[in-house]
C-alpha cells in the first residue's frame, strides 16, 4: 500500500466518520492488534480532529469497559474477535454510537436491535461510505488533544494521559535530529501500538516515508516474519534482545569446539576495532556474523531499545553481532516517548543517553534515599522532565496531574538517575519500587532481576524481599529447551514439567549459575537471592504478571507466588535461623 492510497483510505474513512454524525472532538477507540487500518485510523483521526484511544485488547474486558466509560467513546474499530467481546457488555457502554469491524465480512455482521442505539458495519462499508461523499479536513491545532493513552500501570484503575498534537510532534522532531531514517528504510510493527513507544515510532516512519510492514499478530513468529520482511529498522524491549543473546551463545557454545573458538577470535577483533573507532574487518562478518545477521532478516542496520533497561554487555554484543547503530533510549507514556537517548555513535554503554532536545532534565535531591547533588563522584537525584513533550495531565483526574507534574511544569519521573561526563544520563533506581530488608539495605529489585535475566536459564525473573527478611528469594520461570537439554545431559528423568522444575538438582544448578552470573555483575552480598522457586508457566499480561508494557506487576506477583515465597523464607529459616528474621 502506498502512502497515497493510505492517504485516499484515511480520508474515505474520516469522511464516513463524519457522514455519520461523529461531531469533531469525539473519541475513537481502537480495539485490534497492530495491522496496516490501526495507522489509517488514526490517521482519520488526526485529519478530522478526532481523539484516538487505543484499548488494550490484553487488558481484558473490565479495563476496556472503564477507558471507553471513562473517556466517552463514541465509536469503536474492531476486528471479529473482539467485537464478541464488544457485544457482550455493550448494554454498560451507553456512549458508543457506531461499531466499525476491521476484516468483518458483510453478511456476518450481527444487525442490533434498534433500541441499542448502536450501528455495526464492516470498515469497507464505511470506507465505501465515506469515498461516495468525501468531506474536508477539520485539521486540529497543536494544542488540540491527538490521543489518550491509558496506562495500565502496576497497580489501580488505568490512567488516561492526555497528549496532544504538539507533543507527538516535539518528541518526534527532537529524535529526528540524531536518528535519520530514509524512505528506503524498512520498519517492522509488533510492539503494542496502544503503547506510546510504537505511537511514536509510528509517527517518525510518516515523517521519513519509511515502508512499515506489520507481523502475524503471534510473537513466538516474529523471527519468521523478520526473515521474511528483511527490516532495516528493530525496535525492541530487553525482553526479546535477552531472548536473542541467549539464543546465540547456546548456539555458539553447541556448535562444537572450533567453531566457539572462530566465534570467539571474530567477536573479540571487532570489538578492539570498535571500541578503538576502526572500522572492523570485514571478514568477520563473511565468516561469523552474517549467519547471525540472516536470523533477523539480513538487513537491519538500527537496533534501538527502550521500555526498561538493558543490560549494557548485551548492549555491546549486539552491536558486535548485528553492526550498524545500536543504542537505548529512555521514555515514558506522560512524556510523548523519548526524554533521551544514546549517540548512535557513541561507544561508552550503560546509560540512555542524552536529553531529547525537545526537553530539558533535572535531577531533584531525594534526602530519604541519600541521593543529592552534591553526591560524589556524580549528582544524584530524581528525574524531572520540562517541555514541549510533556503530557496535557491525566484525563479527568486533577489530584494524580499535580501529583506528577508541578507548578513550574515539571514531570516528576519516580525515577532515579545521576549524570555522567558528557551530558549523559544513566538511571540507577526507581523511587516507588525500593524496598528495604530487616538489616536496613535498600533493595531494586529491577536491577537485580536484570543481572540475573542473562543467566541462561532465566527466561523470566521476580525478584522479592521485605524489611521482616534479611536476604532476597526469587520466582524464576525458566527457559525450556535450555532446562530440558541440561536435564538430558545430567541423566535427570522427569515424567512433566512440574516434576523438572521441582527437582532439588536442577534448582541448584539455576541457583548455582545464578551466583555466577551475580558475582560477575558484582552484585553486593545482600542483593543474591538465596532460595528459588522455578516454574514453567510465562509471566503474562493474561496472568495477570505482567503490564503491558512488559514490567512486572510486583503486587500482583507477591500475591500470585504467595505460598513459594512462604515456602523459600521457612526453608531458608530452617537451614540458618541466624540468617532469616530480624
Amino acid at each position: 500500500m502506498t502512502y497515497g492510497e493510505a492517504g485516499t483510505a484515511r480520508t474515505a474513512l474520516g469522511s464516513g466518520l463524519v457522514n455519520h454524525g461523529i461531531p469533531k472532538g469525539s473519541c475513537i477507540g481502537l480495539y485490534f492488534i497492530n495491522r496496516p487500518e490501526w495507522l489509517v485510523v488514526d490517521h482519520a483521526c488526526s485529519a478530522y480532529s478526532y481523539i484516538s484511544v487505543p484499548l488494550y485488547d490484553t487488558l481484558g474486558p473490565d479495563a476496556v469497559k472503564y477507558i471507553v466509560n471513562h473517556a466517552l467513546v463514541q465509536v469503536i474499530f474492531c476486528v471479529p474477535q473482539t467485537l464478541n467481546i464488544l457485544l457482550s457488555f455493550l448494554s454498560e457502554i451507553p456512549t458508543v454510537r457506531l461499531i466499525v469491524v476491521v476484516g468483518g465480512i458483510d453478511d456476518q455482521i450481527p444487525s442490533l436491535p434498534s433500541l441499542s442505539g448502536v450501528q455495526v458495519l464492516t470498515y469497507a462499508s464505511l470506507l465505501g461510505q465515506g469515498s461516495s461523499n468525501i468531506q474536508s479536513f477539520c485539521a486540529p491545532k497543536p494544542d488540540d488533544i491527538a490521543t489518550i493513552c491509558y496506562t495500565s500501570g502496576t497497580t489501580g484503575t488505568p490512567k488516561g494521559a492526555v497528549l496532544t498534537h504538539g507533543n507527538l510532534i516535539a518528541s518526534v522532531a527532537g529524535c529526528s535530529l540524531a536518528l535519520k531514517l530514509y524512505p528506503s528504510d524498512v520498519y517492522i510493527s509488533y510492539l503494542p501500538l496502544a503503547h506510546i513507544y510504537e505511537r511514536a515510532n509510528q509517527v517518525s516512519s510518516v515523517y521519513f516515508g519509511v515502508a512499515v510492514g506489520f507481523y502475524q499478530g503471534d510473537n513466538m513468529k516474529l523471527m519468521d516474519d523478520m526473515v521474511a520482511l528483511r527490516p532495516t529498522i528493530f525496535c525492541s524491549v530487553p525482553r526479546l534482545y535477552n531472548r536473542i543473546y541467549a539464543g546465540i551463545i547456546n548456539a555458539v557454545k553447541t556448535s562444537g569446539v572450533l567453531k566457539e573458538r572462530l566465534f570467539n577470535v571474530a567477536y573479540n577483533s571487532k570489538k578492539q576495532a570498535i571500541m578503538s573507532g576502526k572500522i572492523p574487518s570485514p571478514i568477520w562478518d563473511k565468516l561469523v556474523f552474517n549467519k547471525i545477521k540472516a536470523k533477523i532478516g539480513g538487513r537491519v542496520r538500527v537496533l534501538a531499545s527502550g521500555a526498561s533497561p538493558l543490560s549494557p554487555d548485551i548492549l555491546e554484543f549486539l552491536k558486535i553481532c548485528f553492526g550498524g547503530l545500536v543504542f537505548e533510549g529512555y521514555g515514558m507514556t506522560e512524556t510523548s516517548c523519548v526524554i533521551s537517548a544514546m549517540d548512535p555513535d557513541d561507544t561508552l554503554c550503560g546509560h540512555v543517553g542524552a536529553p531529547n532536545p525537545a526537553c530539558e532534565i533535572k535531577l531533584v535531591d531525594v534526602p530519604e534515599m541519600n541521593y543529592t547533588s552534591d553526591d560524589q563522584p556524580y549528582s544524584r537525584g530524581e528525574i524531572c522532565v520540562r517541555g514541549p513533550i510533556v503530557f496535557k495531565g491525566y484525563f479527568k483526574e486533577e489530584v494524580q496531574t499535580r501529583e506528577a507534574v508541578d507548578e513550574d511544569g515539571w514531570l516528576h519521573t519516580g525515577d532515579i538517575g545521576l549524570w555522567m561526563p558528557g551530558g549523559r544520563l544513566k538511571i540507577i533506581d526507581r523511587k516507588k519500587n525500593i524496598f528495604k530488608l530487616a538489616q536496613g539495605e535498600y533493595i531494586a529489585p529491577e536491577k537485580i532481576e536484570n543481572v540475573y535475566a542473562k543467566c541462561k536459564f532465566v527466561a523470566q525473573c521476580f525478584v522479592y524481599g521485605d524489611s521482616f527478611n534479611a536476604s532476597l528469594v526469587a520466582v524464576v520461570s525458566v527457559d525450556l529447551e535450555t532446562l530440558k537439554a541440561w536435564a538430558s545431559s545430567e541423566g535427570i528423568k522427569y515424567n512433566d514439567l512440574n516434576q523438572l522444575c521441582n527437582d532439588p538438582r536442577v534448582r541448584a544448578a539455576v541457583l548455582a549459575d545464578m551466583d555466577a552470573v551475580g558475582r560477575e555483575a558484582q552484585l553486593r552480598g545482600f542483593e543474591f537471592v538465596k532460595a528459588i522457586t522455578l516454574v514453567h508457566e510465562p509471566f503474562t499480561l493474561e496472568n495477570g504478571l505482567l503490564t503491558p508494557t512488559f514490567k512486572i506487576k510486583r503486587p500482583q506477583a507477591k500475591e500470585y507466588f504467595a505460598s513459594s515465597i512462604s515456602r523459600m523464607y521457612a526453608e531458608l529459616a530452617s537451614s540458618d535461623p541466624s540468617s532469616q528474621k530480624m
